[in-house]
């Protein structure tokens, strides 16, 4: 699987989990430079808190455009440290 936003691969792996209609990228597979910490956190019943990033590409941004759980709740440990896109980020495979 392939994310790609603005001409730019963020993430490219063939080691994705599918959560909730989500492809969560293994962390070695993102493409980190594109990457801006962002203040956001949701908290998710099952799944726990989120953090998020924004990303930049070519002088565009698309904030809070990706997240991902650090600590997530055991229901979801597959996807722990795994990043997820949304907001016109195409995933493709």
């Amino acid at each position: 699987m392939k994310a790609t936003w603005n001409g730019a691969v963020l993430a490219d792996s063939g080691d994705t989990v599918v959560v909730e209609g989500n492809h969560y990228f293994p962390a070695e597979a993102i493409n980190r430079e594109f990457l801006r910490p962002s203040d956001l956190q949701t908290t998710c019943s099952w799944k726990g808190v989120a953090r998020y990033y924004s990303i930049e590409v070519g002088g565009r941004q698309n904030p809070d455009a990706a997240w991902y759980y650090a600590d997530p709740l055991p229901a979801a440990e597959a996807i722990a440290g795994r990043v997820a896109f949304w907001k016109g980020v195409r995933i493709e495979g």
